[in-house]
């Protein structure tokens, strides 16, 4: 008499060892190439964020300085209407970048006491456009003319007796910074300066000579 054979357990007991279920195994391989795609994508984020801070870092532009070399006024004893006020000035404007050069467009120039306009430079720009490469120094040398209000008149004459006038001298360019042939948007530069002038003959006082003036973005 031959032996029997053991019974097979029914299918229904053990499904997974019997059935192949290509969906499970597709959705399995799916989820593992999102979170690869997703490794990958993310590990270029980093190294494309460290790479920008690096540049950023070394090559950051800095503003342009501007110092008054030197400043004069003339008509102080009669600013008003019955005379008037003229300007000469001399600024240096410095590129204290090492591997960025910056695009000047036309810089305008006004002068004011206190508040108060009395000297513009226009039509005429103080200086033409002009490009400035790094660690390079350039003077701009301009005018400007101008009649006083009858109050700010008066407070000038009154100064001038007294021994010094103090004004402001503004001016106003855009420019560009650029790396190789790589330009940054155009800023609005502005730029401001504090001189006092002296003396019978209206020149910058030694406490004004070479001050640096204070640069602005609009």
């Amino acid at each position: 008499m031959s032996a029997e054979l053991p019974s097979s357990p029914p299918h229904h007991l053990f499904p997974n060892r019997f059935f192949y279920r290509p969906a499970a195994v597709r959705s399995s391989l799916t989820r593992r190439a999102i979170k690869l795609i997703c490794s990958v994508f993310l590990s270029f984020l980093l190294v494309a964020g460290i790479l920008l801070f690096v540049l950023w870092l070394a090559l950051r532009p800095h503003r342009p300085r501007f110092h008054v070399l030197s400043f004069s006024a003339a008509g102080l004893s009669s600013p008003g209407d019955g005379g008037g006020l003229s300007f000469n000035f001399n600024v240096s404007v410095r590129n204290p970048n090492g591997k960025i050069s910056i695009s000047y467009d036309s810089i305008f120039c006004s002068v004011y006491y206190r508040s108060d306009r009395v000297g513009s430079g226009r039509p005429m720009p103080a200086a033409a456009p002009f490009y400035q490469p790094p660690k390079n120094t350039k003077a701009v040398s301009g005018e400007a003319s101008g009649v006083a209000p009858a109050p700010a008149a008066a407070m000038i004459a009154g100064e001038e007796a007294e021994g010094s006038v103090g004004f402001r001298l503004e001016m106003t360019s855009v420019i560009r910074f650029s790396v190789s042939t790589l330009d940054t948007r155009r800023h609005r530069l502005h730029v401001s300066c504090n001189v006092d002038v002296g003396g019978a003959d209206g020149l910058i006082t030694v406490g004004s000579k070479n001050k640096r003036c204070s640069i602005y973005f609009l």
